[in-house]
């Protein structure tokens, strides 16, 4: 398998990189960031969230997330307080495909190969 996913039973998930942009300086009020938190928290114990935090400049931040889909990690970073009001005005996503020895640091995936100059 080229990508990494997690498997939990029969699940499988993907790992999804959430970027928050744009954000508005000197909106961050404590109530927001308790559900913000509060949000964070869920995701961990449903074992969706990996890491997350602002970058050291503070203008943005990641979450990186196990779900199942594209669908999922949407919905997941649009029930995100910073994201639903507006803290962060917008967010990406992306699926991670992750480098390992296990997959042979992707030397022999498609995307790898399609990208080489030949």
């Amino acid at each position: 398998m080229n990508r990494k996913s997690i498997v939990i039973g029969d699940l499988i998930l993907s790992i999804f990189v959430v970027f928050l942009k744009d954000k508005r300086t000197s909106e961050l009020n404590a109530s927001l960031l308790t559900r913000h938190i509060e949000h964070l928290r869920h995701l961990n114990q449903e074992g969706k969230l990996m890491v997350g935090g602002p970058f050291k400049n503070n203008e943005e931040a990641m979450i990186i997330l196990n779900c199942g889909d594209i669908d999922e990690a949407i919905s997941i970073a649009e029930s995100d307080p910073f994201i639903k009001e507006k803290y962060f005005n917008t967010y990406e996503i992306n699926e991670l495909i992750v480098v390992n020895e296990e997959n042979n640091w992707l030397m022999d995936s498609p995307q790898t190969n399609g990208n080489l100059i030949h």
